[in-house]
């Protein structure tokens, strides 16, 4: 007989109600356990629903309403169990059943202090061993906190090799943005390494995917499941899953996701398909790295013991289709260009694309547009100062073979100019100063990097006019005395210039008006940093305390440009303070004036600074400093990714001072002025950092103190 048959009724259903009771709140417990919430602001418009092991998040995505992601916890499980967007109450799943997926390539750094050790270049990692793995995901436990107006979900574990790690989604208020990153640490020095990332499935997920070709031409193929994963080249570095409902656009950080190379070669960075690598079980699309690179120097990034490399993409949600999607994305990088600021004029620096030797004098057809030029005047760019002879050419003679390969250069940067675009013969001379460097003229110059002991200085040539001939330091810096030229360090710190300008700061040609200062490029890559390379930031900081009043402009320091190349991830730019553009037979003394006064400021394109002031006084000028150090910095900024943080550095002559100020309650695709209130006594100097959630960002030239 049954034992429940013996005990009244009520007995039962209130044994039964608390065994009920015991149960949920055990259930409702391990979810708690599970799932740490208790770090979320729930005042930021994001609500966050946890039910077992299944975590339900939407945020505001602005005029698409809500984004919505639903992740499973379960073991087995894809983890995006629905993707999509929530307008008036109306879900639209875009996707479902999706797995992200990344594959950890590890290589060896050579670290050697002569070749600059983690600021080294001159590494070719794929030729010495290396491995790929595919990243394990364990899930066993969930975080959900805020940061200002950024959703950070942190899910645990990941591991490849000797990387350990958890994977972290950002979702960003106002905008249907999330990126996906699996933030992970080695104990093993010398390392560096590439990573391939994107979203797969199991079952079949999209109708169709989509990219846009180097044309411009957007590209669809209807998906098949079992097609095989192929690379696959693109523009704007994106790949595209279209549903039924809608479409998901994933790519990569613009500039960060790409290492520094010497060529911008489009090495196929999506890819589609299923059983990607051999790794990636399933069907999918992501981006990829090419580890061969540009067969030349290929030095990857770098990934220091117990740094947190952020191994991340980003997916855009639209419930339209490829093609709207796509223009939605475009928008991030204003179609990779830099768009046009009133009272500025946009500067690429260090070109090396050979035109005079390998097309005019090589006896080619010389094109009426020749491509580099239509391709940088697309990107934005109003002026580009180039570096030819780098390697080809006669710098130091014979005299009638150097004075016509620079004649042909003159011609060719005056023909090629016009009333928006202003090409500008320069040289990397890397004679007389040590190490590598740039050499900028207000005209053109013909100048000879050799000069024979019975030789003049200067001389006048019949067909050519007035020449000069150069053979030491000390010629070099009258020649930048007398026809107003400047000189700056190329890639220092790296490359031939490890050790320089360090090495010839004592120098009477550096500390001379004519030294300019040193150029930036994003050279080394690190993904733990939440800013592009600090290499030459932190040379700027060390020049400043030197006392000298130098600057640092961008540079590319790439060699062939073409419609084909991934070029707005190797380019940047400078936005020089000038109303307009010099007429090139006029000479451009107003291009060189304005980066000898530090007016201007370095952008990547997705950030800007219009407006950089303290206590009223613009970069390049001297402040004055109250006695209780209260200064007033006045910054005006437009942006596309959401910011991260701005950064006021400044020095006192001996230290730096780094002073971060957060800014992740920014929302996509903002323009605004703000105000700090900073203590800057005893400084001697400061200037300002500006960062985005992609690590794309701006700086500006010093404000002098006293």
């Amino acid at each position: 007989m049954n034992s429940y048959q013996n005990k009244p009724a009520f007995i039962v259903v209130k044994r039964f109600i608390l065994l009920l009771l015991f149960f949920i709140c055990a259930i409702s417990l391990q979810a708690q356990q599970l799932v740490d919430v208790s770090q979320l602001n729930k005042r930021n418009g994001v609500k966050v629903r946890v039910e077992g092991k299944l975590i339900d998040v939407k945020w505001p995505a602005g005029r698409n309403g809500h984004g919505r992601l639903v992740l499973d916890l379960e073991k087995g499980m894809p983890l995006f169990k629905s993707v999509g967007v929530e307008s008036k109450a109306e879900f639209k799943e875009i996707a479902a059943g999706l797995d992200p997926a990344f594959i950890l390539t590890i290589g060896k750094r050579t670290l050697d202090p002569k070749s600059g050790g983690w600021d080294v270049f001159f590494d070719r990692v794929p030729k010495k061993p290396y491995k790929s793995y595919l990243v394990n995901f364990d899930k066993r436990s969930a975080s959900v906190s805020s940061s200002g107006a950024h959703t950070i979900i942190r899910i645990s574990d990941m591991q490849a090799a000797s990387f350990r790690g958890a994977l972290e989604i950002t979702l960003y208020n106002g905008s249907p943005l999330f990126n996906v990153a699996a933030v992970m640490a080695t104990e093993a020095d010398s390392t560096a390494i590439l990573y391939d990332a994107g979203l797969v499935s199991k079952t079949q997920v999209w109708q169709n995917i989509s990219w846009s070709d180097v044309k411009n031409v957007l590209q669809t193929t209807k998906v098949v499941h079992e097609t095989a994963a192929k690379d696959q080249e693109v523009k704007y570095r994106t790949i595209i899953g279209q549903s039924t409902v809608g479409s998901l656009a994933l790519f990569p950080p613009p500039h960060q996701y790409f290492y520094p190379l010497d060529e911008a070669f489009n090495l196929k960075f999506t890819w589609w398909g299923r059983n990607y690598g051999n790794l990636m079980p399933g069907y999918g699309m992501g981006i990829r790295q090419d580890p061969l690179g540009d067969r030349r120097y290929v030095p990857w990034f770098n990934a220091p013991p117990k740094t947190s490399q952020r191994l991340n993409f980003f997916c855009l949600l639209d419930t339209g289709t490829s093609a709207e999607v796509l223009e939605e994305v475009k928008k991030f990088t204003h179609s990779d260009s830099y768009v046009p600021l009133p009272g500025y004029k946009t500067m690429a620096s260090h070109f090396h694309n050979e035109f005079i030797m390998d097309v005019v004098l090589k006896g080619l057809p010389v094109p009426e547009k020749p491509e580099f030029k239509e391709v940088l005047k697309k990107a934005g760019v109003n002026i580009v100062h180039l570096g030819e002879f780098h390697g080809p050419g006669h710098p130091k003679g014979p005299d009638e073979e150097r004075l016509k390969e620079l004649h042909a250069l003159h011609e060719q940067c005056a023909r090629l100019s016009d009333s928006n675009f202003l090409l500008l013969p320069g040289e990397e001379p890397n004679n007389f100063y040590g190490g590598h460097w740039l050499s900028f003229f207000p005209k053109p110059i013909n100048w000879i990097m050799s000069r024979k002991p019975n030789m003049p200085f200067v001389s006048v040539h019949p067909k050519y006019g007035k020449v000069y001939r150069i053979g030491n330091k000390d010629e070099m810096l009258k020649l930048l005395e007398v026809e107003n030229g400047l000189a700056w360090t190329a890639h220092a710190r790296t490359k031939a210039s490890t050790g320089y300008p360090d090495a010839y700061k004592e120098e009477p040609f550096f500390k001379s008006e004519t030294f300019f200062g040193a150029a930036w490029k994003a050279i080394p890559a690190d993904l733990s940093l939440p800013t592009l390379s600090k290499r030459v930031l932190n040379l700027y900081d060390d020049m400043a305390n030197w006392g000298l009043k130098k600057h640092v402009i961008a540079e590319s320091d790439i060699f062939t440009i073409t419609e084909q190349n991934e070029m707005y991830a190797h380019l940047n730019v400078n936005y020089l303070q000038l109303d307009k553009l010099p007429d090139f037979k006029d000479g451009w003394q107003s291009v060189l004036d304005a980066m000898r006064q530090g007016k201007f400021f370095v952008s990547t394109g997705e950030v800007l600074i219009p407006v950089f002031t303290v206590n009223g006084k613009q970069s390049g000028n001297t402040a004055k400093i109250s006695s209780s150090g209260k200064t007033k910095i006045v910054l005006s900024a437009n942006w596309t990714f959401p910011l991260n943080f701005a950064e006021i550095v400044s020095g006192d002559g001996k230290e730096v001072y780094r002073e971060r100020i957060n800014l992740n309650n920014t929302l996509a695709f903002g323009k605004e002025q703000f105000e700090f209130t900073v203590n800057l006594k005893n400084r001697t100097w400061v200037r300002l950092e500006l960062w985005d959630i992609a690590a794309n960002g701006a700086f500006t030239q010093q404000v002098w103190l006293e």
